[in-house]
């Protein structure tokens, strides 16, 4: 069944790091039952934090599977943390903040973050992203998708930025639907529901999608349909 993923926290409010341990310690088959989330075998918080500076001594210590990290740390910010921890394959980060600025929101896709949430985040997203990030995906809840999409098109002019130009031709109607979906942030789970089918029928769309643009995972997706001007908008 393997081990429960090593989860270490940076908030500098002690109420919601306590919040987060509590959820987080709830038993996977209570998470399965409750929030239809499969998390396998569960988490184990190893180790808090409050400030910046904490954070990075905390993570050269207990070096955990998953960070999750609020930017708004007293002394270091979480981004200068992100610059120092950053996000790897021993160790990948999800940002849990309160709200993101463009510039933050940019900046911690720059410096390695995984996943970004806003706070107000609901309970099944929250342990669905976490399944999500663990596995090596991003994940960005649809506002934050949205807005990174409007902040980096205008970046992403030149021709040959992110490789050869989109074959659109290659995409199905269906593909071209879930590319959308993808764009506005939705989950597999959510995109299923919306075009009727299985999220297994979902993640084989994906993965002939990212074969065929040439992407690694969902956000190269958007990129790369954003840089090319790819019109979305036809229905299931």
């Amino acid at each position: 069944m393997g081990s429960p993923v090593r989860v270490a926290i940076a908030d500098d409010e002690c109420l919601f790091r306590a919040s987060l341990r509590q959820l987080l310690g709830v038993p996977p088959s209570i998470i399965q039952d409750v929030y239809g989330v499969d998390v396998g075998p569960g988490f184990d918080v190893v180790a808090e934090a409050g400030g910046g500076e904490e954070t990075i001594a905390m993570v050269e210590k207990v070096h955990p599977d998953l960070l999750v990290l609020d930017l708004c740390l007293p002394r270091l910010s979480g981004l200068d943390v992100l610059r120092v921890v950053g996000s790897s394959d021993t160790m990948r980060t999800i940002v849990l903040a309160g709200n993101l600025s463009r510039e933050d929101l940019v900046a911690a896709v720059h410096l390695g973050a995984r996943g970004l949430l806003l706070k107000d985040v609901s309970t099944p997203t929250f342990f669905e992203a976490i399944v999500s990030v663990v596995a090596g995906q991003y994940w960005i809840t649809q506002a934050l998708m949205t807005l990174l999409v409007e902040t980096v098109r205008p970046l992403l002019q030149a021709p040959d930025l992110l490789g050869t130009s989109l074959p659109t031709g290659k995409l199905t109607r269906r593909e071209r639907q879930v590319l959308n979906l993808v764009i506005a942030g939705c989950s597999n789970k959510e995109i299923a529901q919306q075009c009727s089918v299985s999220e297994q029928t979902i993640k084989h769309h994906l993965t002939r999608m990212f074969d065929k643009v040439g992407a690694a995972n969902r956000l190269e997706l958007a990129m790369v349909a954003t840089q090319h001007g790819l019109d979305t908008t036809i229905p299931c």
